[in-house]
């Protein structure tokens, strides 16, 4: 049976066997295979397709994502307990939502923010209550979630501005006003501050000493 997948979105089926996939030119998709049997009753020979920027699944993607890098890694306890977490994102993608205050789906839910944060470093609307909105958790479940890997939401994000910015400074012709304001940084001063607090030089020092 031949299945056709929108752009932009996904589809989850029992597939019984592995099937043949074709893309069309420059494009790409990703595909998760997983043993059938956790999802008998919770899919129920149905499938199930939807938006793939939906909460659920850019978690179940950001987790699978972590899960592949890690893997070589992982002590057995690891292993099971990556898989554990595979079989509740996908359960979720079933239902088309998930259970935010379950423990286990922290990491996955970490990664999914972060993920997302990297694509909107720049935008101004960029905070907790954003990310915690477009994954469909509450700012709490997203705070607990970033502690439990010792760090903050808004502490990532000014440490992935600040790379971003460093990195700016130095392949771009922008000044050190403009890097400011693209990271959204509230000024000129603010952003010298915070940039020679974290690398020990202030930027002009830094562009110099790097160019």
């Amino acid at each position: 049976m031949e299945h056709t997948v929108v752009a932009g979105h996904f589809l989850l089926r029992h597939a019984g066997r592995m099937h043949h996939f074709a893309l069309p030119p420059r494009t790409r998709a990703q595909c998760i295979v997983l043993p059938a049997a956790p999802f008998s009753l919770s899919l129920g020979g149905r499938e199930v397709a939807g938006r793939a920027d939906a909460a659920e699944v850019r978690l179940l993607v950001a987790h699978a994502n972590m899960v592949e890098e890690t893997l070589p890694d992982l002590s057995p306890a690891g292993v099971q307990a990556a898989r554990n977490t595979l079989v509740e994102l996908v359960t979720a993608v079933t239902h088309h939502g998930f259970d935010d205050v379950n423990t286990r789906l922290a990491p996955a839910l970490a990664q999914a923010a972060k993920n997302l944060a990297e694509e909107r470093l720049a935008d101004v609307d960029l905070s907790s209550a954003m990310l915690a909105r477009e994954l469909n958790v509450s700012v709490r479940t997203l705070q607990r979630a970033f502690a439990a890997g010792g760090e903050s939401v808004t502490a990532y994000i000014r440490e992935r501005r600040l790379e971003s910015a460093r990195h700016a400074l130095v392949l771009s012709r922008l000044t050190v006003s403009e890097v400011a304001a693209h990271w959204q940084f509230a000024d000129g001063s603010h952003f010298s501050r915070a940039f020679k607090q974290r690398y020990g030089l202030a930027p002009t020092e830094y562009v110099r000493k790097n160019t």
